[in-house]
This record gives structure tokens, sequence and C-alpha cells, in this order.
């Protein structure tokens, strides 16, 4: 058969109908049945087991230089050379700094097989790349590692610093899976490296302390702010997740039927859940929907943002104010005798004031969209909607003379 000729592949490609043609010398044209048309390369490997490649795009590559890299690959055959693992390694060849490897990282492996890709991108992006993002992987030292948790741990987050030198190993451990580097300057270091053994918080607020610094946080609410001071009531009524409210949209609700039906992909369960709302919360929403205004978010973001809506940090740091405290620190300071408390706190007074008024703990459990333990979460499936709204009716009123 005669060589291909530029026009015989434009009146082809014209046409359109799937084909595959050659041009001689293991080179072919393929017009597949869904895609661009492209050029191929079919060879015999050492072993003698017949291969084909794709060399390039057409008419991005011509047929003349089509036909130069197919010969580059005979001749690479003829070698003993397996073309196929070449044409790899040249893939690779961009991975020339760390945050050309952490990209390759996230793109096949964390935004593959985690359900929250982005909080070990935001920690790299934020705390890694700007001591080692600019460096290759072999001119990373421990000396480097060190400084990253030292800038992490003078900022008073101990919990992140443990969380940077979690991911700074894995991630030292996918550049030495694919043969980038044989060393993982972040295996010698330890937790007591980072932010140390970390002490679970059990934080929760007494009756009279709910009284009094929710009486400040009305007083204060020119700085505190109204959407603050009602989402903090919305979390103690409730027991939702942080993000679970701030997050959420009001096409989620149904305020008629005082409903919030929280979707599956929002849900840490991966479950989707019927919250009923008690009467004060079904106020304090509809005043949140006088606040937001025409935004889909419940609490929209209140300055230009990559988010639709607020920070994660905002409930946190507007509490730290009310407490004079710097932000980030490990404090113990008091207000009124109140001792300084985080938002999380809030979900677990909410869980502690349940028991006290007599719920029973699977329906109390719910309440919070926790999912039941060992036999019982695999075979009861009953949603307990009903005794959830009695619950949370009950807790709403033993609540509303301080809210």
């Amino acid at each position: 058969m005669s060589a291909l000729t530029v026009k015989q592949l434009d009146r082809l490609v014209r046409v359109g109908d799937q084909v595959k043609i050659s041009d001689g010398r293991g080179l072919y044209f393929v017009i597949p049945k869904r895609g661009e048309p492209y050029f191929s390369f079919r060879f015999t490997n050492r072993i003698g087991k017949r291969r084909e490649m794709t060399i390039g795009q057409y008419p991005a590559m011509s047929l003349a230089n089509a036909r130069k890299v197919s010969e580059e690959h005979r001749n690479a055959v003829r070698e003993g050379k397996d073309i196929i693992v070449e044409a790899q390694r040249q893939q690779w060849l961009h991975l020339q700094t760390c945050d050309d490897v952490f990209k390759d990282w996230f793109e096949n492996d964390l935004n593959v097989r985690l359900k929250h890709p982005k909080i070990p991108q935001r920690l790299y992006e934020r705390e890694m790349s700007p001591v080692i993002g600019s460096l290759s992987i072999g001119e990373v030292t421990a000396r480097d590692i060190r400084e990253i948790l030292r800038r992490v741990r003078d900022s008073g987050r101990p919990s992140i610093a443990n969380d940077v030198l979690m991911y700074s190993k894995q991630f030292f451990n996918h550049a030495i899976r694919l043969d980038l580097t044989q060393n993982n300057p972040a295996a010698a270091f330890r937790i007591s490296d980072a932010g140390g053994v970390e002490k679970s918080r059990d934080r929760v607020l007494e009756y009279s302390e709910i009284e009094h610094v929710f009486r400040i946080m009305r007083e204060n609410q020119q700085s505190f702010g109204r959407s603050n001071y009602l989402a903090c009531c919305l979390l103690l009524l409730l027991g939702v997740r942080k993000s679970e409210l701030l997050h959420a949209r009001w096409q989620e609700f149904d305020l008629e039927n005082s409903v919030w039906n929280l979707p599956a992909e929002r849900s840490k369960t991966d479950v989707a859940i019927r919250i009923p709302l008690p009467r004060l919360a079904r106020e304090h929403f509809k005043e949140l929907k006088f606040l937001a205004g025409r935004s889909e978010y419940v609490f929209p973001a209140r300055r230009t943002s990559k988010k639709p809506y607020v920070s994660a940090d905002t409930l946190n740091r507007a509490i730290a104010a009310i407490f004079g405290v710097y932000w980030g620190r490990d404090v113990q300071a008091k207000v009124h005798d109140v001792e300084y408390f985080r938002v999380h706190d809030l979900r677990r007074t909410c869980r502690s004031l349940l028991a006290e008024l007599g719920v029973e703990a699977h329906v109390a459990e719910r309440c919070l969209n926790h999912k039941l333990r060992g036999v019982e979460g695999i075979y009861n499936r009953h949603d307990y909607f009903n005794e959830r709204r009695t619950a949370l009716d009950v807790l709403a009123k033993h609540l509303k003379s301080v809210l």
C-alpha cells in the first residue's frame, strides 16, 4: 500500500467514518468512533508481543512529524527498549518541584482516595509550600521539615502541626513510590516534634454559663454580630455540626413544616437526614432569612471571598474576641467566671443537656446525626424523627429564657 498523503487524511476527516489505515512501517492513522483522529504506532516488543501506542493527535501532529516519531520508536525497539515505559517516564519529567509533585499526588491519589482531599491541599498550600514549594524533592532536608513544623507550632496551632507532619510523611512516601527520591525527610519526626499528644476536649457549658455568655453576646451585638449570635443559638438548640449549619442553603429548609432536610453530600455520615426544628429555632431561621437577603445561603459571605458562605473560622474568632484572647492560642481566659470555649463545645453541651433532660441515648445520638454503633447501627434504620422532634422541643423550652 502506498504512503498516505495529507489530502487523503483531510478527506477522511471530513467524511468522519471510523477508520484505521496504515502508512507503513508501523504507523497508522486512526479515526475513532468517538473523539479526535490520531496517529498510532504498532510494534513487536522484545518478548514477541504485539503492542500499540498513541503518538499524537491530528492535525496538531503533522503527518511528517508522525513519520519522524514512528521512525525514532522503530530504532528504539530495535535496541530492545520498552518505548511505552519510556513514554511514561517522559510524562514524569514535569515533576520538577515539590509543588509539581503535590499536584500529581492530589490528582492521582488524594482526589481519588479521600472524601475531603481539599483538607491536605489547604495544609500544603498554606503551611508547606511557602517553605519547600519551589525546591525539588531531592533538595528538601529534615531541617526544612523542622522549619515548617516550628512555624505552625509557634502560631499556636498544635493540632494543625500534627496534621502537617502526618501529610508531610505521606507526601514524601508518594515521591518515593514515583522513584523521585529515596529519602523521606519527615520520617524521623514524631508527634512530640510537632504539636504533641492532643488532649480530647471535654468542655461543657453549665446552664448558668450559657445564661451569662449569651447575654454578653446580645449586649455586644454590634461587634459580635447578630448572625453570629443566631448561629450559636442554633448550634446549641439543634446540636448540628458547624459546617452543616454555616454551609446550609435555603432550598434545604421547609420552614412551614419546621423541617431541615440535610442532604447526604453535606452530612458527615454520608446519609441524608431530616432535622426537626423547634419553634425557637424556626424563628431564628426566619430572622436569618431576612438578614441573608437574596442569597441562596443561610450565612452568606460578608466580604469578597472565593466561597459564597462565611468562613469556617468566623464563629470561633467572634467567641475569642469576646474573651479578649489571641486567635489560635490555647488559653484559660474567663469572662464573668465563664471559661473560654470553642464552637464545637456548644454541640457537646447540647448532647449533655439532652441527657440531663432525660432523652434516651439512642435518640440523643440521632439528634447529633451520629451513626448508631455496633449491631444496632447495622440493623436499626429507624430515623426516630418524632422522638427527635419531641426531644429538641423539650430542649428549646429549657433554653428559651436564656436565648
